[in-house]
């Protein structure tokens, strides 16, 4: 084997040791029971430690929270509680998304109609019913035009600037006039974190049971 090989496995191994993560920028007490909820039915791992207003932890914290999860994908939450500016669930973005030892296969942008941000833009949206739009939708789920493919939360902006991978943008989540609460089993934020898995690979779009590669591993 050559030198050139030895790297070249030496880095595939590193990328498969990396963890996979979905972030959520939502982490009020009913996105926190939607989230753990959808985890789990999609054989995923939710930090429930992340959950908070605004987001508890720093991004080292988030880190080291992920990498003790017990398999992928890691659903973690982050939460700028309205502040004005980067706050506390940005920052811990920032931090997770930079991080070596983790690969951000997407994210679930979360509108809460704050006006103050530039917003994070998305080509697809899940709606109120569960449809998959091409447009930005807002807090209760409904698409609009004139959002211009934005959704207007409060800890969206970071996303922009480092280029997240299948970012869907989606009402607020476990609530939408009760359209995506837990009874009914959050079928709204469910479908854009399967989404998320279809699109980077980790289960077939076309297969008849969602969650069969996940619930192997």
């Amino acid at each position: 084997m050559t030198k050139g090989d030895q790297a070249r496995l030496g880095d595939e191994a590193m990328a498969a040791k990396r963890r996979k993560v979905i972030l959520i920028t939502d982490g009020d007490y009913v996105a926190q029971k939607a989230i753990e909820s959808v985890a789990k039915r999609v054989g995923g791992r939710c930090i429930s430690l992340s959950a908070g207003n605004p987001t508890p932890l720093s991004g080292k914290q988030v880190v080291e929270l992920i990498k003790m999860a017990a398999n992928d994908p890691v659903l973690v939450m982050f939460d700028d509680n309205g502040s004005y500016g980067q706050g506390r669930g940005e920052r811990a973005i920032e931090f997770v998304i930079t991080h070596a030892d983790i690969e951000v296969i997407g994210a679930i942008a979360v509108a809460s109609n704050t006006r103050w941000v530039q917003g994070a833009a998305v080509q697809f949206s899940i709606d109120q019913d569960s449809n998959i739009v091409e447009q930005a939708v807002d807090k209760d789920g409904r698409p609009d035009k004139e959002l211009n493919h934005r959704i207007y939360g409060d800890t969206v902006d970071i996303l922009n600037a480092y280029h997240v991978p299948n970012v869907i943008g989606i009402g607020d989540i476990g609530k939408m006039h009760g359209r995506d609460n837990l009874k009914n089993g959050c079928p709204i934020t469910q479908k854009a974190v399967e989404w998320i898995l279809e699109r980077s690979g980790l289960i077939a779009d076309d297969n008849p049971s969602k969650t069969a590669y996940l619930s192997k591993r």
